[in-house]
């Protein structure tokens, strides 16, 4: 019975500390952009990611962690034979890079807040799509254990990283065109209010 306690509970954590993750490095991408924006808004923009990345980090990011990381130890102890397992000894390597990915991310909202981060907005993008990747492999261990399908996994994986670099590239064209277009409507609108003005 406790082994599906600790299994309940640490699916739980997954989906809070990931959620957690993704939503958080996307408040650095917009944090990392409102420099670009005129002040006052820049300081105000900025003054409120810093808000909201500090309590999603602290409030839900880090307790999903805890949580499991916690009911992890707790599933080892019903089963304590899976750590002779090979695949076990994988997992929990990409696990430790997970964790390092977290705590990179705590140092960056602290880069952030002191203005010594240099990172744009797309160096946040690719950087998000990092436990994308982790993810995958992990569940995938966990699914398949000693059957894991180490070729069609790692095709599965070099593609999805494929998709995703494309997916970045691809957007960052489509907003410089979009922001190109923004500028060349406003340079025409100000362009006819000064003609209208000269007519009058």
């Amino acid at each position: 019975m406790a082994y599906f306690w600790f299994k309940a509970f640490h699916l739980i954590g997954v989906v809070v500390w990931f959620a957690g993750l993704f939503y958080l490095v996307r408040l650095f991408v917009y944090h990392a952009e409102a420099s670009q924006e005129p002040e006052p808004a820049q300081t105000i923009l900025k003054n409120q990611y810093q808000i909201m990345e500090k309590r999603l980090y602290h409030i839900i990011t880090m307790p999903g962690m805890v949580v499991t990381v916690a009911m992890a130890i707790g599933l080892l102890t019903t089963e304590p034979e899976v750590l002779k397992s090979g695949w076990m000894h994988i997992k929990l390597a990409f696990v430790v890079a997970l964790l390092a990915y977290h705590f990179y991310c705590g140092r960056l909202m602290r880069q952030l807040e002191a203005g010594e981060c240099n990172w744009s907005g797309q160096h946040f993008r690719a950087l998000n799509e990092a436990p994308t990747v982790l993810l995958l492999v992990i569940v995938l261990l966990a699914v398949f254990k000693n059957s894991f399908p180490t070729d069609i996994s790692a095709w599965l994986t070099f593609g999805l990283i494929i998709v995703m670099a494309a997916s970045i590239q691809l957007y960052a064209k489509k907003r410089k065109r979009d922001k190109a277009r923004r500028l060349a409507a406003e340079a025409s609108q100000t362009e006819q209010e000064m003609s209208g003005q000269l007519s009058a």
